[in-house]
This record gives C-alpha cells, structure tokens and sequence, in this order.
C-alpha cells in the first residue's frame, strides 16, 4: 500500500510567493518523482483559486482560513491537523514555527511529525509582543515534540541546540532549479510591460515588510547615483502603514519600478535580465531569493546577517546590515560586473538531494517510506 504525507505550514503552491512555499511547491514534486509515496499539500484559502486540485501529481487541498495575519497560520494549521485524523497520512510535516504550535495536538491524535524549522519568526518586525510569544511557543513546541527536526540552515540548528537542547536535528538546506531558457517573446513581452531593457536595471525580490530593509534599499539607491533602474518585486500579503509608506517611497523616487507579485515566467524574466540583485533583510532563514538570483548568475549585494553569510558569497558582495551608505557604496562597486559564476555553490542546493535526504528522515520514523 502507497504511503502518504500531509503537509500544513504553507500558505499553498503553487506560485504562492514566500519562502516557504518556494519551499514545498519544489520539494514535493521533487519527492514524488523519485518515491512511491502519495502527498496531500493543505492550502490557505484565501491565496489559493482552487479547493482542490493537482500539481506535479501532487494533491492539493484548501482549507479555510482567516486572512489576518495575527490568527491566519495557526487557525488554519488547527483545521489542517484536525483534517489529519481522516486522511490516512502515516506522517504530517509541519514548516515553520507558527504552525509549530499543532505539533504536540497531532502527537496526541497519533500522528509521527516532522517539523522544518525555516527560522525564528518571532524576529520579524512586523510582530506584536503576543504574536511574538505565540510563535516562541510555536518553536519550543514544535522543537520538542516533533519526532523528527529538519532546519534550513547551520544557524537555525544552531539556536535550537543552545534554546531547546535538540541535539539531532537533520540539515538539509533550501534548495533551486537551474533556469530553463525563456523564448525571445515571453523575454520581450514581460520587460516591455515594465519599460525594462535586459540587463539595465537593479532588481530585489521580497514581501513588502520591515525586516526585509527595502526602505534602506530605495534610500541608498538614490544615495548611490546609479542611472540604471530599480525593480522592487513584491508586495504585502495584508497592507501595512508600513507598506503603503514603502509604496509612497518608491513611487517619489525616480527609476523605481513596483512590479507587484511576480511569478512563473514573469519572474523567471526578471531575475534572468537584471545585472545586479540586491538583499538588504534584517532577517531570513536561508534565503531562496537569492539562491534564485545566484541561479541566474547575478552579482549580488547582501546584508551581513548570518542567513546570508552561511550562503559563503565573496567578501565583497556584503554590505553592514542598516549601514545605507555602505550598501549604496557596495551597489556602486557591484552593479558594473559581468555574470557571476555560483557553479560550486549552487551543487549545495539540488532539489533531487533535498528530496532524497528528507525522505531519509521520513524513513527514520516510518521504515516502509523511501
């Protein structure tokens, strides 16, 4: 009899933007290709258009939720894990930590949980002091009782060990695809719906929220005097006074270009036609943006946070986290380089081994898996 997985913790695939969802609408597709095991993805309604559905022989299954992002993750991560108890799944995976606090209620339905950590939430600016406490206690719960950790990065295992003691997490890191060519036409038609000439403009990809630092990015872009424009792909999943100031910014500053959400082979456009990508965040778990940009052979500009040091990029692609004039400086320098070459780095991120490793650790706790 074929095995099943559910998966709760993301907000849908596919083409949902977020990390986490980069995360799974890879993962899975990448899982099912290479094992005889069935996959139920649990979807957020409100970001996707179907109830249910298929992707990549991946089933899909949306559950309602309530788009407020104060109660969103865990409101709906409680009906996914009640969902659970009927769908036969011999196990549930469980991403970040907001959806880490139904671990413990699906180890008492039975359920054998793995938990990927994709990093501590609870740093993000946008929370306040009780969601904050809600996603700690996400963390130490999901840390502590899942049957099996995974984190995305050195740093995440690293802060589980010395908060929570857990000694045996498994590290398998975010993963990328190597871009496909893109015909002329879908090329032309995307940067001409943005005035864009290939390889004359800057570009950073991101939500639109305070760690990820695009108020310093549009401050030292017009610190920086560069001619070339700037393309700020994203938006917020639930306006903000943040955001809409972020917005007025951009909009006051010549040559910054608000795309909105961009996905499928808008995206992959681009990310393949820019001649710089830039990473200013506060925070990141390990960043698949930027193993996107590294994809496309861009020189980068990053802040120095951990998230983006453990990638292991040239000394000189990283610039003080905060420090506008110095990423206005560094932008300078980098945006006159040719195609950076990531060969060496980019074998870390395959989505066959990432796929092949997890269901090594699904193996651990279900010997007739993988």
């Amino acid at each position: 009899m074929t095995k099943k997985i559910t998966v709760l913790g993301t907000r849908g695939i596919p083409d949902v933007l977020g990390g986490v969802e980069t995360h799974c609408q890879n993962l899975y597709p990448a899982i099912k290709q290479q094992f005889d095991v069935d996959i139920c993805v649990i979807a957020r309604a409100p970001y996707v258009a179907y109830s249910k559905s298929h992707y990549k022989n991946i089933e899909m299954l949306a559950l309602w939720a309530p788009k407020k992002r104060s109660l969103e993750a865990i409101v709906h991560s409680v009906l996914a894990a009640f969902k659970t108890c009927f769908d036969k799944s011999s196990i549930v995976h469980v991403h970040a930590i907001g959806p880490g606090l139904v671990v413990p209620l699906l180890r008492l339905m039975g359920k054998k949980v793995v938990f990927t950590h994709h990093g501590p939430d609870y740093e993000r600016q946008k929370w306040g002091g009780i969601a904050k406490q809600a996603l700690l206690l996400g963390e130490k719960v999901a840390v502590n009782y899942a049957n099996e950790v995974i984190v995305i990065s050195q740093v995440i295992n690293q802060l589980i060990q010395k908060k929570h003691g857990r000694m045996d997490a498994h590290l398998i890191y975010n993963g990328v695809n190597i871009p496909e060519p893109l015909s002329d036409e879908t090329v032309s038609k995307t940067l001409s719906r943005y005035a864009l000439q290939p390889k004359n403009y800057l570009v950073a990809v991101g939500r639109f929220v305070e760690e990820k630092g695009l108020h310093d990015l549009i401050t030292a872009y017009q610190l920086s005097g560069i001619s070339d424009p700037l393309v700020l792909v994203g938006d917020a999943d639930h306006p903000s006074d943040y955001s809409m100031r972020l917005k007025q910014l951009a909009i006051k500053t010549p040559n910054v270009i608000l795309t909105g959400f961009l996905k499928g082979d808008a995206l992959k456009v681009v990310f393949s036609q820019a001649k710089l990508f830039i990473m200013p965040s506060y925070h990141e778990g390990l960043p698949i943006a930027l193993l996107e940009a590294m994809s496309y052979s861009l020189p980068a500009v990053v802040s120095d946070i951990p998230a983006n040091l453990e990638v292991g990029l040239p000394v000189e692609a990283y610039f003080h986290v905060g420090n506008v004039a110095d990423l206005a400086n560094k932008m300078k320098q980098r945006v006159t380089l040719n195609d950076a070459d990531y060969g060496e780095f980019l074998k870390t991120y395959d989505w066959r081994e990432i796929a092949s490793k997890t269901v090594s650790v699904y193996h651990s706790i279900d010997k007739s898996i993988g």
